[in-house]
């Protein structure tokens, strides 16, 4: 009999579910509404959601509006290779990768679709790309979620919601047409295991511990786990 593996710690714990699947379809469909309002139909009108979990959510997007407005909206793709600001620890900075959107966006009045808007610098490094396919008349961002802590200054056009969020905490977001084992997709908040930080130990501070507020400070002698708090000092 094979022993069952046990099951890797994340260092990531549920705080609250902030968005059911069907909270996630009321809320396209009322971003929707507001996305053809603020054009005045659907003349000229695209959509491009950015990968991953941006495209399928451009796609609802657009099926939406079809039935809506009994106009077919051209979805294309931008595909971005990129670390995700709020979630992995290899590097900050999205690569671009040069593949065609799947329509002519000049001229055109683009909503870009992403799943969740944080720093801003995936927006950033998707504005480049697109124009990059050519210059429309005007590009708007649509977000489903919206946590703030921007470092430049990139701002939604049209948010499915606002939720105010810590450093240490995630936005989760799973989609059926990508997280494909899921029974239904859902909108979660999650936390990370608290970073400590270790001072390098002398005779008088050995035992002394702090919390860390910015795991991207390389610079520091030091070095921590998220997974098991486990605390080293880097000589």
């Amino acid at each position: 009999m094979n022993a069952k593996t046990p099951a890797k710690k994340t260092g990531l714990h549920q705080k609250a579910q902030l968005m059911s699947a069907s909270e996630i379809e009321r809320t396209l469909v009322r971003l929707a509404y507001e996305i053809v309002e603020k054009n005045s139909g659907v003349a000229g009108l695209g959509l491009v959601g950015i990968r991953r979990r941006g495209v399928p959510l451009a796609e609802r997007l657009g099926k939406i509006i079809t039935r809506i407005e009994n106009a077919k909206v051209p979805v294309g793709t931008l595909d971005i290779t990129f670390y995700r600001d709020d979630l992995s620890t290899l590097g900050p900075k999205p690569v671009v990768q040069k593949k065609e959107v799947g329509f002519d966006i000049e001229d055109k009045n683009i909503v870009l679709v992403d799943d969740v808007l944080f720093t801003g610098r995936t927006t950033r490094a998707a504005l480049d790309a697109l124009f990059s396919h050519g210059r429309p008349r005007r590009v708007q961002m649509c977000v489903l979620i919206d946590r703030g802590h921007r470092e430049i200054p990139v701002e939604a056009t049209f948010v499915g919601r606002n939720v105010q969020t810590s450093m240490n905490e995630v936005i989760e977001v799973k989609l059926t047409e990508v997280d494909d084992a899921l029974p239904r997709p859902f909108v979660r908040l999650t936390v990370t295991d608290p970073i400590m930080l270790v001072s390098p130990c002398t005779a008088n501070n050995c035992s002394k511990t702090k919390e860390l507020p910015n795991t991207e400070d390389a610079a520091l002698p030091y070095h921590w786990s998220k997974s098991d708090s486990t605390l080293r000092t880097r000589f």
